[in-house]
């Protein structure tokens, strides 16, 4: 199937909220982390959502000019091409902007789908993320405000944190401690500013403890029922039930007990990169350490070819990052819920 259409995209949206499961947001550097990503969805028979972060796109757009546009602009062509071999939906999403990059990322890529769309065809990125949560409330709200209807006349999602997410994220980082709950004073204020979807719909990545990167048991304290009453309390005010569309960010480590109760309470995406990276270059390591003396030219020798050449490693590679992908659909309920 060709990535997925806007109203495609919403209805995924759609389903996953009635439905109470999320879609995993992988997280892509590179045409073979990009295949892994369908791969495991197509496997799962689950629609997906593929991101790229800020330095993602910057990896991606070559070390020559490190040029984040580019390199998201290339991953978003080139899906565009390899995804239609794949049975299932997947939406595009740029993953982590901070203010010091928007002009430098999230801004141009939503001029050239304005462009696009102006043309009559699809946006480039079905999503993106403003990330404001370094800036005080107001101020995040502020460049929300002026971000959405762009987004909204694009046939883009937004998607705004509006709290910090612990750890550290493409050099935005923030520390673990009690900031890293989202009030309902907050999420008030949110809904205050961007309304309930009648300004553009926008996916709310709230804080309930989350922390970017690895971090074993019990160094944090996840509370995912913290949602339900965001929910509860915006919904009391505006009269709806269930009003925002909740992303489960720094997920990597969470209990299945931790993502179920985030998902009965309105999560529809969960970001997974950490653990992806790591079932990526897991089997590359045991490849050269198993082939050491294939891999390098040792006491004057000359190795050996398809020990070194990188469709050797890289296919393991892609192997293990599917399964990964494969284990987040069943966790996340997205598992057999593909739209035919």
């Amino acid at each position: 199937m060709p990535i997925a259409t806007p109203e495609v995209y919403n209805e995924m949206l759609d389903r996953a909220k009635a439905g109470k499961f999320a879609y995993p947001a992988i997280n892509v550097t590179s045409s073979q982390t990009l295949h892994a990503a369908l791969r495991g969805f197509a496997e799962a028979e689950s629609d997906g959502i593929v991101q790229i972060s800020t330095g993602g796109a910057e990896f991606l757009g070559g070390q020559y000019s490190k040029d984040m546009v580019t390199g998201a602009v290339a991953l978003a062509e080139y899906a565009s091409i390899v995804a239609a071999k794949y049975p299932v939906n997947v939406a595009l999403h740029t993953d982590h902007c901070p203010k010091g990059k928007l002009d430098g990322y999230v801004r141009p890529l939503l001029a050239a789908s304005e462009e696009r769309v102006a043309r009559g065809e699809n946006p480039l990125f079905q999503s993106h993320m403003w990330d404001g949560s370094a800036e005080t409330l107001a101020d995040n709200l502020s460049i929300a405000q002026e971000l959405l209807p762009r987004a909204a006349a694009a046939k883009i999602i937004l998607e705004v944190e509006i709290t910090p997410t612990g750890g550290e994220e493409d050099g935005v980082t923030h520390e673990i401690n009690d900031e890293l709950y989202t009030t309902v004073d907050d999420a008030l204020r949110t809904a205050e500013a961007l309304g309930l979807g009648e300004q553009g719909r926008y996916l709310l990545a709230a804080s309930f403890g989350n922390v970017h990167g690895v971090y074993k048991p019990g160094n944090v304290v996840l509370r995912p029922e913290l949602l339900k009453d965001l929910q509860e309390g915006v919904g009391a005010k505006y009269g709806k039930q269930s009003p925002f569309d909740f992303v489960f960010h720094g997920g990597s480590g969470s209990s299945e007990e931790e993502i179920a109760t985030a998902l009965e309470n309105g999560v529809v995406k969960m970001n997974i990169d950490t653990d992806t990276q790591y079932a990526f270059t897991r089997p590359v390591a045991a490849h050269m350490f198993q082939n050491y003396d294939g891999v390098l030219k040792v006491d004057g020798e000359v190795g050996d070819k398809k020990a070194y050449d990188p469709r050797a490693w890289g296919k393991v590679a892609e192997a293990s990052m599917a399964e990964r992908v494969r284990t987040a659909c069943d966790h996340l309920r997205s598992t057999g819920t593909k739209l035919k």
